[in-house]
Parts: C-alpha cells; structure tokens; sequence
C-alpha cells in the first residue's frame, strides 16, 4: 500500500468529509513504538473502527548542510518507507480484521501528530525509554502531544503481558477529572473490565504550631468520601453494567494511581486543556502518572460532563 504523505490532507478529510472512524498511532521504528501500534490495532479492533499508521521523516535527515554520499537520500527515504510497512505488518499480526492506512510524513514529529488528531478517536504513541533520572522515562513527542489536542492520547508502555481486566481512573470533582470518568467507563464497556476509582485528597495546611485533631480528620474523610458517591453516582446510573471499586484516601494522587496501575491494564487521567507547555497543560498528577505508571496511561482532554 503506498502511503499518503500529505497528513494535513487526511485531517480535512476526516474533519470534513465525514472520513471513517479510525485511531492514529506514530511509529518511529523502535520497540517502544512497535509496542504501541500492537497496542493501537488491538484498541482499534475493540472500537471496530479503523487504525492509521504515522511515520515521519524529520528534517534534519534530509537537511544535513554537508555532502552526503551517493544514495544517502534515497536510502533515508527507503528506511522510512520500510518503517511503515513493519508497522503495518506488526498491526495486521495482531488484529486481522481490521483496515490498516499508512501516512508517511515530513516535519516535525509532534506536530504532524498533532495534525492527524483531527477526525481521530484517539492518539496513541510509545515512549522511548530515556530519561536522566531512574522512572523519569516518558519521551519528548509523548509529552509534547498528551494534553495538547482535543482527542484522547494513550502513552502505551509497559503494556501488561496478560489482560488484568481492570481499569483505573483518577477523579476529584473537577471539569477534566468528568472526562476522564467518561473515557473510563466506556472503556470498561468495551472491553468488559472493572472500574477502580481512585479519589485522593489532602490535608489542609495548617499554621506552624498547629494540631489536627482526630475529628477533624474524621469530618474531611467523611466529606471527601461524600464528594466521591456524589460524582460517581451519574456514571454508576448510565453504565450500570460496570463493576467498580471505589479507593477515597488520604495521600498524594500519583503515588495513590501509581500504585493501583500495577494491577491494572489502563489508567486513565484528565488533563486541563490546550496549551504551551507539557506539564502546566497536564497539571503535576497528570505528567506524575505518565512518567510512574505501570501500564500504559490515556491522557483525556475536558470536553464536558455526562
């Protein structure tokens, strides 16, 4: 199959002309992607819509301001092609059944990303594995997408080798924490897994010198764990097919959600909208569980309530 190069033409496409659902995946080549499009063909076959492959030659392969040997272009051009096609390979070994395109890009890599989110269901990428710091691994186009389009971004790494069937959300009331309730309980649907919702809360701060009583603790536990039944109940009513477990504890969230993905296959967090930069877009739980996770995390934009 030879691959559209134009992304920009499959955004309009799809934003306009009524293009078939379908979820985007980017590939780079490497085992983190490889993993992430075996994770994208199989999201995609769940969702019976379509999977699109994203590739992309960036420029400095083919800008280098020296002389290059005979063939080097070409032989860029050709590893490209050939990343794709593994990719598409990789995608059709897991899920048979379901319509694989090819968009092999020039650009930068977020960007053309960014492009294809439009008319997508979701985006999905890997990450590279890298990172100074030991569980500081999430790589620069993962972060530069989750949270900056209006679509789901899944970052699938440590993808578990068997199912666990169960699903966690993080959820404090707000605007984006509703998106993300939303995203996780369709997604238990589709799969036919359980729910734990996580609600973690804190301690006020207090003045130097001061004493937290035992019933003051007791009456915040008992409203946070009020808070929780409240915003739970509308999704408890629309999917009552769900088994869901409820966590409401005092602690930090990310070490709270990081700790319940280890049973998990997905975790699911909200993120607060479009803007410049990742971790300030994603808010520090968001960018903490993308980085700590044990399984792969969807980083869902607010986009409204139930």
């Amino acid at each position: 199959m030879t691959p559209n190069t134009d992304p920009a033409a499959h955004a309009d496409a799809a934003a306009h002309t009524g293009a078939a659902a379908h979820v985007v995946v980017g590939t780079d080549g490497s085992p983190a992607s490889t993993a992430a499009v075996a994770w994208a063909a199989e999201d995609a076959a769940r969702r019976g819509c379509a999977l699109r492959i994203v590739h992309v030659c960036e420029p400095w392969a083919l800008d280098i301001p020296l002389d290059t040997p005979p063939g080097f272009r070409d032989s860029v051009g050709e590893h490209c092609r050939e990343v794709v096609e593994v990719a598409q390979d990789v995608a059709r070994g897991v899920a048979p059944g379901i319509e694989v395109s090819t968009v092999l890009a020039s650009g930068r890599v977020a960007e053309a990303l960014r492009r294809e989110a439009a008319g997508a269901e979701q985006i999905v990428v890997g990450s590279r594995g890298l990172g100074g710091f030991a569980g500081l691994v999430l790589g620069s186009v993962s972060l530069a997408v989750a949270g900056h389009v209006a679509v789901p971004v899944v970052v699938a790494r440590n993808v578990p080798e068997e199912t666990k069937g169960r699903i966690v959300v993080g959820f404090d009331g707000s605007e984006h924490s509703a998106a993300a309730l939303a995203y996780a309980f369709a997604e238990a649907v589709r799969r036919g897994a359980a729910l734990h919702a996580v609600h973690s809360w804190h301690m006020p701060v207090l003045g130097s010198g001061a004493t937290v009583y035992p019933p003051l603790v007791e009456d915040l536990s008992i409203a946070e764990r009020q808070v929780a039944e409240e915003t739970l109940l509308p999704w408890l009513e629309k999917y009552p097919q769900v088994e869901v477990d409820r966590t409401v504890v005092c602690g930090h969230p990310v070490l709270t959600l990081c700790d319940a993905s280890q049973d998990a296959d997905l975790i699911v967090v909200g993120s607060r909208g479009l803007g410049t930069f990742g971790s300030a877009v994603l808010g520090s739980i968001s960018h903490g569980v993308l980085h700590h996770a044990h399984c792969p995390v969807a980083v869902v934009r607010a986009q409204g309530g139930v």
